[in-house]
């Protein structure tokens, strides 16, 4: 009777718990070799990390007013102080507080959104593209009409009956973002439906709900993850439009929004308090259009060829020129 190979077993356990750490390297080296989503990485580990660690990280409560210090200059001014870093606002509260405890209504708002919305979207796409017929005609004609709508007027006609607070922006945005979604998977499961994979689920009889979960979602994570991280810096500008507009974010609490928004009257003799949370927005966008460019290229295997075929033609290029400049070079006598 012949013995079972204990060895072979070993080492394909072994293999396979060692599987992801592999995987993890090679997405690092391929973020090194990108240098602007490396530079997006970072900046978005560092904006979560901040807005995660906020309240150790704040030398002051963003809400703590000191009107002797009122509209004080940002530290390298003749009139600034260490106190407050970056100055303060016309009520005395220290504007890198108040810069560092907004990334996390912001960020907040955003993750929720994508969450939500994303969801809804992507459960109603994927419901439209495999089952057609009435189904579809119906979702499809319900993200139309919505669609039919200005998104922004939408939100502003729903805050203005409702009141505005973080629940009800968190809800008026996942209802203005969730067609995006549906469109999309919609379209990616009308492309691969047909599939073999697809088609040998259908007949081994499993029903339609394990096969959109189990065998055609999984496939739509790469497009729908770069599309998340794009929707989330369109939910941060929509966040701090409405917060400007006196719609979002409403005081006591702090976003980058609403301190635009109150600062703007200030403008031409204390531009601190519009430029740095105008700053934090734009740096916030820039970073997640960044990292949403490289997954773009990790993802897409012509985009990875291509990426490839350039940095080994970079090789190249530096290995031929170091032989050139070797000949060149005389020979010591």
């Amino acid at each position: 009777m012949t013995q079972p190979r204990t060895d072979t077993l070993e080492q394909a356990l072994a293999q396979n718990r060692f599987e992801w750490w592999d995987s993890l390297q090679e997405l690092g080296r391929e973020l090194k070799r990108d240098k602007p989503g490396l530079i997006g990485v970072i900046l978005i580990t560092s904006l979560v990390l901040m807005a995660v660690f906020a309240p150790y990280i704040a030398p002051h409560d963003p809400a703590a007013q000191d009107l002797t210090a009122r509209l004080a200059p940002p530290v390298w001014y003749d009139k600034g102080t260490w106190n407050h870093i970056l100055g303060t606002d016309h009520l005395g509260r220290d504007v890198l507080s108040r810069t560092i405890h907004g990334a996390r209504v912001s960020l907040w708002v955003g993750a929720a959104v994508v969450l939500c919305a994303g969801g809804f979207g992507v459960v109603m796409g994927l419901m439209a593209g495999y089952l057609g017929g009435r189904t579809d005609a119906f979702i499809m004609r319900w993200i139309d009409t919505q669609v039919a709508f200005p998104g922004l007027l939408l939100a502003l006609i729903i805050l203005a009956v409702i009141g505005p607070s973080l629940t009800t922006v968190v809800v008026v945005l996942s209802l203005n973002g969730w067609m995006v979604y549906g469109r999309m998977t919609r379209s990616a499961v009308l492309s691969i439906r047909q599939s073999p994979y697809v088609e040998a689920a259908e007949v081994v009889g499993c029903r339609w709900p394990r096969i959109l979960f189990r065998h055609i979602l999984p496939n739509l994570t790469s497009p729908l993850l770069t599309l998340a991280i794009l929707e989330f810096a369109r939910i941060v500008l929509a966040e701090a439009a409405l917060s400007f507009l006196g719609l979002g974010i409403q005081p006591p609490a702090t976003s980058w929004g609403l301190d635009v928004a109150m600062g703007k009257n200030y403008m031409f003799m204390a531009w601190w308090l519009v430029t740095i949370p105008g700053c934090a927005i734009a740096v916030t966008v820039l970073a997640i259009n960044l990292v949403a460019s490289w997954l773009r290229l990790i993802s897409d295997p012509q985009e990875r060829e291509k990426q490839y075929a350039r940095h080994m033609a970079g090789v190249m290029r530096k290995k031929l020129h170091a032989v050139l400049e070797k000949e060149k070079t005389p020979e010591a006598p």
